[in-house]
């Protein structure tokens, strides 16, 4: 595979951004990868070459480039999770579809992106993030995915369960059952406007998980077969809304 460590130009700086791609048989399918609160580590980037490696080009971006190029929460002291919350408290839709429009003006002009098959997978505070891309975005997306989102019912008036009637692609919501960040009533919030706006989505529960359940790193959260799960189910959404058809033979 092709790894590159490359900066976006944006109006707000240059976020530095990891992207990983097959070496042959491109242009591939995009994906973009929104990270989660801890910040852009290796650990996503192992996560990033798994999706690569099954035939998609990836781009992983450090969402706290305004901030830092390399912030990472390496333990969860009272302190370092203070710095973490005020970074990702920066973040926002505006911020979001800033940093989106740069992506999209990358893989636009890059030989080895297919630039008309675009989905995206977004952890913990990015569940948010890319139910607004698709909503600001709504004619380059074909398919969405918040793992264990957080923050997707608010009182906000740009909330994540306000935006299912401007997205136009098909979505997947993994939930862990365990989860302070996405408890139940704003869950039930989410999938009441999913219903009402008809929108293709599949929610799931994910049982006896904690947030986080999908990180290998993550101790005492990690759950091995739940993990396995949501990688099966990324993978199928992927490949159903992002491959080209196949034609028949004659």
């Amino acid at each position: 595979m092709i790894e590159e460590n490359i900066d976006i130009p944006t109006p707000n700086g240059s976020m530095n951004t990891f992207v990983v791609f097959p070496e042959e048989d491109g242009p591939h399918p995009v994906v973009f990868f929104y990270m989660d609160a801890p910040g852009k580590r290796e650990e996503l980037h192992d996560m990033a070459r798994r999706l690569a490696s099954v035939g998609y080009f990836v781009v992983l971006p450090n969402l706290y480039y305004r901030r830092s190029r390399d912030f990472y929460l390496k333990e969860r002291t009272p302190e370092a999770m203070t710095v973490m919350f005020s970074h990702m408290d920066s973040l926002n839709a505006q911020t979001s579809q800033t940093d989106t429009q740069a992506m999209l003006t990358f893989v636009d002009n890059h030989p080895m992106a297919d630039q008309k098959h675009i989905g995206a997978v977004g952890y913990c505070m990015s569940g948010p993030i890319v139910m607004w891309v698709a909503a600001q975005f709504p004619d380059r997306f074909q398919s969405i995915a918040s793992i264990h989102g957080a923050n997707m019912a608010t009182d906000a008036p740009d909330s994540p369960h306000r935006m299912p009637s401007k997205i136009k692609c098909e979505s997947y919501f993994a939930c862990a059952e365990i989860d302070q960040w996405a408890p139940p009533e704003h869950i039930q919030k989410l999938e009441d406007a999913l219903r009402e706006a008809k929108s293709n989505y599949r929610l799931e529960w994910y049982p006896k998980v904690v947030h986080g359940f999908v990180f290998p790193q993550r101790d005492g959260m990690y759950n091995a077969k739940a993990a396995e799960r949501h990688w099966e189910r990324l993978f199928s959404l992927f490949e159903k809304t992002l491959r080209k058809p196949r034609i028949a033979s004659q």
